[in-house]
């Protein structure tokens, strides 16, 4: 079976502290070449970069997620400046907006997606966008940065946002979730979606797959995320493996590029 790159996970959660090193030898059995791990916070981005540099296969990218809202200043858009600068991350992220949990303020939601997407645009990296009862105004503010590429990642929208989003540069994560029979809406665009606009994602320690709810998830579950989609689509699981790892080595590019496999079903 092709590898496969868990393109989210927030290894660096306090959840792995006590086995990080197992998990990521579970995901190495798994056939995991490589894991992105997005931020949340400027506090943990020191915390994040000890967790990458004790293994080749795990890549970093900073940002500031919405959901911390409380947390950001914005000297910390001037401190992600500065960290972009040095640590040369794979993308920017996790950014975006966030309209399920209450009393996050939109009107700063949207000034630190914004800085953040500028930020993406001046570095020419990818950007990892949280989008949660927000995809139609993430997909108003993307628009206002032609060329700019990326990941909606734990993509829970219709067809027609995610064919939008496709059309302006951003491919579309699927993890744990797929797995859920009720999740009728996320498995047609799924099915639907071209190969070229998937990406496989764990978003560990969170939304495990039903064969693992109620559990710590870990990115060698995507296997199981890979073959719900492969059985969706109605084609082989290592097709689906080389599309999505062939997606994200083109999105996140050098260090992730491998050696790319040709698609057959």
């Amino acid at each position: 079976m092709p590898a496969l790159i868990d393109s989210h996970c927030h290894l660096d959660d306090a959840a792995f502290d006590t086995d990080r090193g197992a998990v990521l030898s579970h995901a190495a059995e798994a056939g995991i070449d490589s894991i992105v791990v997005p931020a949340i916070s400027a506090r943990y981005w020191p915390r994040l970069r000890a967790v990458v540099a004790t293994d080749a296969r795990l890549f970093a990218a900073y940002g500031l997620h919405p959901m911390y809202l409380p947390e950001h200043r914005p000297e910390h858009l001037t401190a992600l400046r500065e960290w972009i600068t040095r640590e040369r991350p794979v993308a920017v992220g996790e950014c975006g907006l966030d309209f399920y949990v209450g009393k996050l303020d939109v009107d700063a939601q949207i000034d630190f997606f914004t800085a953040q997407l500028r930020l993406a645009r001046e570095f020419d990296l990818p950007v990892i966008v949280h989008a949660r009862r927000a995809v139609d105004e993430v997909i108003k503010y993307l628009r206002r940065f032609p060329g700019l590429r990326g990941v909606v990642h734990s993509f829970a929208g219709s067809l027609q946002q995610a064919e939008r989003l496709f059309a302006n540069g951003f491919l579309l994560g699927l993890g744990g979730p797929l797995s859920y029979p009720r999740a009728q809406r996320l498995r047609r665009v799924a099915a639907a979606l071209p190969l070229e606009a998937i990406l496989l994602e764990s978003d560990a320690p969170d939304q495990p797959g039903i064969a693992h709810r109620g559990q710590r998830n870990e990115p060698a579950f995507i296997g199981e995320v890979r073959d719900t989609l492969a059985d969706l689509r109605q084609v082989s699981p290592t097709l689906i493996a080389q599309a999505s790892t062939r997606n994200a080595r083109a999105l996140f590019g050098p260090p992730l590029m491998g050696v790319d496999e040709s698609v057959t079903d």
